[in-house]
């Protein structure tokens, strides 16, 4: 595990902060200083970041699942050694646990509390934030099943969280905020009708009918395409008011053309106007020759 360049070790003064990156890949960084590490030992230092005070046979346990314990817990002690012998070492050893050190900063921390913020409402920064980190997987591309576990996990995390910052930004009537929040919940899940029915929901309260109605049908199609599935009750019941009058003037609309005066068929015969009179055709001009066969 090499930087680009020999940063200090994390317990002297005004050493640069540490970040451990696993939202959309792994990145390790010492100050702006990006820290190569091999793929073998990422996972280590990314399984340690997401299960903090987890023991050395827990570790060695999701790290390698298919060899024997021994030879499990051999491989974990290679693997951190290697990792302590450099400088930007991001962990700590105490006892039977491995944890990252307390001067690290991990980005998956930074989301959840960020979610925290936006349950408990009241912080004027959690917008911001939760934005920022509720937009990237964890660690894609990788397929341990510890990785795919947590990144459910988060997953549904982000979305709940990003729906509650939507909805609280509606109610606040902050509507281009509640419309890029509601907007990220439906790109990290297309088919979830939640932030579908926010969109709806959103265009509505801003009074642009016809963007809800045309968001309604955009998720429609995509539901019907998808799933082979219709949108719930709940969904079409946004857009019922909004499309009552046009159905209505649908259903009207034959019968009116059916009893307009004003409307004439093809090959329909009507009265005459008042005060018109009957004249014969003119046959002074004479009448033409009549055709004969030849």
């Amino acid at each position: 595990m090499t930087g680009q360049a020999s940063p200090p070790t994390s317990d002297v003064p005004g050493d640069p902060p540490v970040h451990l990156h696993l939202l959309g890949g792994f990145r390790l960084l010492h100050g702006d200083t990006p820290v190569v590490v091999p793929r073998g030992l990422q996972r280590v230092i990314a399984v340690i970041g997401l299960r903090p005070g987890a023991t050395r046979s827990n570790l060695a346990g999701l790290l390698w699942p298919d060899v024997p314990e021994e030879r499990a817990l051999s491989s974990l002690r290679t693997a951190l050694w290697r990792l302590r012998q450099d400088p930007c070492c991001p962990l700590l050893a105490s006892g039977d646990t491995v944890r990252l050190d307390p001067t690290v900063r991990l980005d998956v921390d930074d989301l959840v509390a960020a979610a925290a913020r936006v349950r408990s409402g009241g912080d004027p920064h959690a917008a911001a934030l939760a934005l920022v980190a509720g937009t990237r997987d964890l660690l894609p591309g990788w397929y341990d099943d510890w990785v795919l576990l947590d990144r459910e996990r988060l997953r549904q995390l982000r979305l709940h969280m990003l729906e509650q910052l939507a909805a609280d930004q509606l109610e606040a009537g902050r509507h281009g905020e509640a419309l890029q929040a509601a907007l990220e919940a439906m790109a990290a899940e297309p088919l979830r009708e939640t932030p579908h029915r926010l969109v709806v929901r959103i265009h509505l309260a801003e009074g642009n009918a016809f963007e809800a109605v045309h968001a309604f049908y955009v998720y429609r199609d995509l539901l019907m395409r998808e799933l082979r599935l219709e949108p719930s009750p709940a969904m079409c019941a946004l857009v019922d008011e909004t499309l009552a009058p046009i159905r209505q003037a649908t259903r009207r609309t034959p019968a009116t053309r059916r009893h307009d005066p004003s409307e004439r068929r093809a090959g329909q015969v009507t009265a005459p106007p008042p005060g018109w009179t009957h004249r014969e055709p003119r046959t002074d001009r004479g009448t033409p020759p009549a055709r004969g066969v030849r």
